[in-house]
């Protein structure tokens, strides 16, 4: 999913920014409020990590202004203020999710795990075909109930496959993908991607659809 990061402080942004990235999403960072309105005018995001305090404004403010035009896109917010009546004011406001920093990344994983299901009615915390498992809060995969060591590329293009249910994954959509991840994508850079993903869970279990995409079958 494409994440859209609003917040100032360098040293944090980028640590926010690397580790969600590392979780495998796509991510735009924005440093102030004008910054944050012009990604929205031309990408469509599935989470807002949102600061309170801005250089060009309240966070609330922009939150407020959010949730009267209508847009229900999950909000988490990021901040120092602690205090009960600050958590309070940023839930009334349309915040979906409140961390108070400093906060370890693996609960902002947590977190965005979490509010991102609520938001899509899943509860379902993990995706499978066979003995294939991702599990999507934690961002592991197992095979045979072993833990199966893939990279963010990897897991990208089996969570593609895995989303399908044994449906045609295009290779326009696992492109996209992989584009979200700042990756470089070549002619045959796909091809290089299931190649190392058929050697770590059979070469079989990925079929080639001529002219359509791939698919992930429970066995080959």
């Amino acid at each position: 999913m494409r994440v859209l990061l609003i917040e100032d402080d360098t040293l944090l942004g980028a640590a926010v920014r690397d580790h969600v990235l590392a979780d495998g999403h796509a991510v735009d960072w924005a440093r102030r409020l004008q910054e944050a309105e012009d990604c929205r005018a031309v990408a469509t995001y599935s989470l807002l990590l949102l600061d309170l305090m801005l250089p060009d404004g309240r966070g609330l403010d922009f939150l407020r202004q959010l949730r009267a035009r209508g847009d229900i896109t999950p909000v988490i917010i990021l901040t120092a203020r602690d205090q009960l009546s600050d958590r309070i004011a940023g839930l009334n406001a349309g915040a979906d999710d409140y961390l108070v920093k400093p906060f370890e990344l693996a609960e902002l994983s947590a977190r965005i795990g979490s509010v991102t299901r609520r938001a899509v009615g899943q509860p379902a915390t993990s995706l499978s075909i066979g003995d294939v498992t991702l599990q999507l809060a934690e961002r592991s995969a197992t095979r045979k109930g072993r833990a199966l060591p893939i990279t963010a590329r990897e897991w990208a293009v089996l969570e593609a496959l895995l989303s399908r249910h044994a449906g045609v994954v295009s290779k326009s959509e696992i492109e996209e993908r992989l584009y979200a991840l700042d990756a470089e994508v070549e002619s045959n850079t796909i091809e290089v991607y299931v190649a190392r993903l058929r050697k770590k869970i059979g070469h079989d279990r990925i079929l080639t659809e001529r002219g359509l995409g791939y698919r992930l079958v429970r066995e080959g």
